[in-house]
């Protein structure tokens, strides 16, 4: 019997930003402020944050969720300063892994920020449904994350 193969949600954003690198970098790291601005995230909590020389590392909750689905997922953040890089992982949750990186580099005048992510949910039904629904929700995101950007260190 053949078995069949589904395609997880992979996908990409790109968008340049008028604002500095650093502020950034710092609003992607500040995780706790995500509920205020991010859709569907309904709650943060850190539970480690340690700089050692230039690799900062975070472990952190986020619970995201809408209507019925609601679902926590704890996840280790590094962010390389030498590479301009945050690379995302999971520790534990509904996903049976998440691979997401944000990269950051300076333009004449602002940031070009891409995000790219790919994660696969251990529930094989919520995987289908959010292969059809990922781009979409990846895009409100990334404008989540620009319009707040813009509204907190709009460089001029």
């Amino acid at each position: 019997k053949k078995r069949e193969v589904y395609l997880m949600p992979k996908a990409s954003v790109k968008r340049k930003i008028n604002c500095f690198k650093k502020d950034l970098i710092s609003l992607v790291l500040n995780i706790e402020d995500y509920p205020s601005f991010i859709p569907y995230c309904l709650n943060a909590k850190i539970y480690e944050n340690k700089i050692d020389g230039n690799i900062q590392n975070i472990v952190a909750d986020l619970t995201i969720g809408k209507g019925l689905f609601k679902d926590t997922y704890k996840s280790d953040v590094i962010y390389k300063k030498a590479e301009d890089r945050i690379i995302v992982k999971n520790l534990d949750g509904p996903l049976k892994y998440l691979n997401n990186q944000w990269h950051f580099k300076n333009l004449d005048k602002g940031t070009e920020v891409s995000f790219e992510v790919d994660f696969e949910l251990k529930n094989q039904f919520l995987n289908i449904f959010m292969t059809k629904s990922f781009k979409f929700g990846l895009d409100k995101i990334a404008d989540a994350f620009q319009k707040r950007a813009e509204e907190l260190f709009q460089s001029s």
